[in-house]
C-alpha cells in the first residue's frame, strides 16, 4: 500500500496525505475540513471520509497560525488562594476546555508591577486574549487601550468604560436574600455585614434596603457595618438582641458572620429558625454545610461569571467586541436556617 492509504503508519497523518486519499489538492481538502462554504458537499464527503481514516488530526496550532492566532489565552489574577478566585478561574478554564484553548495562568499576588510584568510575559508569548479575575468587586485600573489583544475583566470591573467586565450582581443579591426572607413571612429583618470599603458590602445592603423598602417595611436597626468574621457576628448580634430582641430574621454579609450570629442565637436561647431565620452570603460550602442548622446562603455564580467571560472573550477574538459592566445574577440556596413562621 502507498503511504496515503496505510492506516496502520507509524508517523501522524497529514493533509497532504488526506488531499491525496480524497483526489484533491491540500487547499480544497484544508477548505473542506473547516467547513468552508467553497467546497462541493460531494467532495466535502469525501475529504471528512479520508480524514476518518487515515485518523488525521489537524495541528491546532499551525490551524490557528493560519488564522492569525495561537489557540491560547491568558488568564491574569491577583489572588490565586483567595476563595472568589478560584471558581471563576474552574469556570473560565472549563469553558476554555471545552473550545480546546491552552490556558496560561499567572498569579500577580496584588503587585502591580507583578502583573504589568506577567502581562509582558503573556503577549510575548502571543496569547489570543486576557482575562484578568479581581479578588473583590471594586474597580480596578485597566490595563489601557493599547494592548494588541482584546481583555475581558472579570469579579472586579475595570474603571474604563470601554473595556467588557462582567461581575455578579450584588444588589440583586440583597434583593434576592430578603425577598426569600419575606416569602418565609418575616418581616423584622436586620442586617449585619462587613467592611464598608469593600463595594460589596455596601451593594449587597443597598440591594436588601430597596427590597425591604419595596415592601413598605424598614429595616430593624440601621445596617450594622463591621469585619467579616464570626467575631463581629458574635458582637454585633449580641448589640443587635439588647436592642431590638423582636428581631425575626438577620440577612449577613457573609457566611462567616452568618456563624457568629448563630452562635449567639443560641446562647441567648432564640431557635433558628424558628424563632429567628438567619442567612449568609457567597455559599461557601465548608460554612454553610457544617453549621448548625445548616446556613441558607446567596449563591454568587462566580463559576458562571468565569465561563460567561471566557466566552466573551472568545467572540472578542472573533470580533465581536462589547464594552461596559455586565452584571449576572446570583441564587438562594435555602437550607435549614432559614424557614416559614410557623
Amino acid at each position: 500500500m502507498t503511504r496515503a492509504t496505510n492506516p496502520s503508519r507509524s508517523q501522524p497523518a497529514t493533509l497532504n496525505d488526506v488531499a491525496r486519499l480524497a483526489g484533491v489538492s491540500v487547499a480544497t481538502a484544508s477548505k473542506a475540513l473547516n467547513g468552508r462554504s467553497q467546497v462541493r458537499a460531494e467532495t466535502r464527503q469525501r475529504v471528512i471520509e479520508a480524514a476518518e481514516r487515515l485518523a488525521f488530526r489537524p495541528n491546532q496550532l499551525a490551524r490557528g497560525l493560519l488564522a492569525g492566532r495561537t489557540g491560547t489565552v491568558g488568564l491574569l489574577t491577583s489572588d490565586l488562594e483567595g476563595r472568589f478566585s478560584i471558581p471563576i478561574l474552574m469556570g473560565a478554564e472549563d469553558a476554555f476546555g471545552a473550545g480546546e484553548v491552552a490556558v496560561f495562568l499567572c498569579d500577580a499576588r496584588g503587585d502591580a508591577i507583578r502583573e504589568q510584568h506577567h502581562v509582558r510575559a503573556l503577549l510575548g508569548r502571543r496569547v489570543d486574549g486576557l482575562i484578568v479575575v479581581g479578588s473583590r468587586t471594586d474597580p480596578r485600573p485597566s490595563l489601557g487601550r493599547e494592548l494588541p489583544v482584546p481583555v475581558v475583566y472579570a469579579y472586579a470591573p475595570s474603571d474604563d468604560p470601554a473595556d467588557l467586565s462582567i461581575v455578579p450582581d450584588s444588589v440583586g443579591g440583597g434583593r434576592l436574600a430578603v425577598g426569600h426572607l419575606l416569602a418565609c413571612g418575616r418581616t423584622r429583618i436586620a442586617h449585619i455585614t462587613g467592611d464598608p470599603g469593600y463595594l460589596a458590602a455596601r451593594e449587597r445592603a443597598d440591594g436588601a434596603l430597596a427590597a425591604l423598602a419595596d415592601a413598605g417595611l424598614a429595616p430593624v436597626g440601621e445596617p450594622r457595618f463591621g469585619v467579616w468574621s464570626e467575631g463581629w457576628g458574635r458582637a454585633a448580634t449580641a448589640m443587635l438582641l439588647d436592642q431590638h430582641p423582636e428581631v425575626e430574621a438577620v440577612l449577613c454579609g457573609s457566611d462567616q458572620i452568618a456563624r457568629g450570629v448563630m452562635d449567639v442565637l443560641r446562647e441567648r436561647g432564640h431557635r433558628v429558625p424558628e424563632d429567628v431565620a438567619v442567612m449568609g452570603f457567597d455559599n461557601w460550602q465548608v460554612l454553610t454545610s457544617a453549621s448548625r442548622p445548616p446556613l441558607t446562603s446567596v449563591d454568587m455564580n462566580l463559576e458562571q461569571v468565569g465561563r460567561t467571560a471566557a466566552q466573551a472573550l472568545f467572540g472578542a477574538i472573533a470580533g465581536a467586541r462589547r464594552s461596559g459592566t455586565e452584571t449576572l445574577p446570583g441564587r438562594v440556596v435555602i437550607r435549614g436556617s432559614s424557614a416559614p413562621l410557623s
